[in-house]
C-alpha cells in the first residue's frame, strides 16, 4: 500500500492498482503553482474520497473531474449530492456500515469539526475513513478534535496507519494527536494539516520528539514524497 503526501491533508493512496485521492488543495495553496497539470502529476485518479466542504479539502474537485473522467466522488450524501448536481459522479455515504469497493471496504467515520462550501452551502456531517484491505488498514480521521469514538476504531481491526491533523487551532494539535494515537492504538501516524498556513505552524522536529517519547512514529512527508505501509 502506497501513501503519498502533497500539501495539507492531501493525498494519494495506491491500493489494488486503485488511486485514491484525499481531501485535493492545489488551487490557493502556497505550495503549489496556480497553473498546475495534473496530468503530468498523476498518471490516472480512480476516486476522491473528502472528509467535509471546506475550500481546502473540495476545491479542485470540478478540475480533476474535467481530466479525470472516470473519477468516482466518494464522501457524505450533502457533499456528493452537491457535486452530483454540477454532472460529477458520486457515491454517497453517511455514518453507518463499511461499504465495499473494488480496492476494499470503506467506513464514513465520526468527526469533531464543522462542514460548509464557500457560497454557504450546506456540508453535511464532517467526517473521516476508515479502510479495510488485504493490503492492511488505513484510518484518515479528516479535520477533527481528539474524540472519544476513536476509541471504537480497533474494534475493526488493526491499524497499518493513521492520517491525523496536528496543527491545532481548527484541528487536534500534537498532544491531542498522541491521545488519539492512544485510542486508535496506533504506532504509525502520517501528520498532516499543518505549516500550510501561519496559524497551523508546528516545530516539525519537536512533533516528531513528543511522539517518539510515547513510542509512536510520526512520519512528517515533503511534497510528493512517498512512504509504503
Amino acid at each position: 500500500m502506497k501513501v503519498t503526501f502533497f500539501s495539507h491533508s492531501t493525498c494519494m493512496l495506491e491500493i489494488h492498482e486503485k488511486n485514491l485521492l484525499v481531501d485535493p488543495f492545489f488551487s490557493g495553496n502556497p505550495f503549489f503553482d496556480k497553473k498546475i497539470n495534473f496530468l503530468k502529476i498523476f498518471p490516472k485518479i480512480d476516486y476522491i474520497l473528502l472528509t467535509h466542504a471546506h475550500y481546502d479539502h473540495v476545491c479542485d474537485v470540478e478540475l480533476l473531474s474535467r481530466n479525470f473522467h472516470n473519477i468516482l466522488v466518494i464522501s457524505n450524501y450533502e457533499i456528493s449530492n452537491f457535486f452530483c448536481k454540477k454532472g460529477i459522479k458520486t457515491y454517497g455515504i453517511n455514518y453507518g456500515s463499511f461499504t465495499s469497493f473494488p480496492f476494499g471496504k470503506l467506513k464514513y467515520t465520526w468527526a469533531a469539526h464543522s462542514s460548509v462550501f464557500n457560497d454557504g452551502t450546506y456540508g453535511g456531517n464532517p467526517g473521516g475513513f476508515l479502510l479495510q484491505t488485504d493490503e492492511g488498514n488505513i484510518y484518515i480521521s479528516g479535520d477533527t478534535s481528539v474524540i472519544y469514538e476513536m476509541n471504537l476504531i480497533p474494534n475493526f481491526g488493526k491499524l497499518k496507519l493513521s492520517i491525523l491533523p496536528i496543527g491545532g487551532r481548527y484541528t487536534m494539535d500534537i498532544e491531542e494527536a498522541i491521545i488519539a494515537s492512544d485510542f486508535l492504538k496506533s504506532e504509525k501516524i502520517l501528520g498532516v494539516h499543518y505549516n500550510t498556513f501561519e496559524d497551523i505552524r508546528i516545530d516539525q522536529e519537536q512533533a516528531k520528539k513528543r511522539f517518539f517519547e510515547k513510542g509512536k512514529e510520526l512520519i512528517l512527508l515533503e511534497t510528493g514524497k512517498t512512504i509504503y505501509v
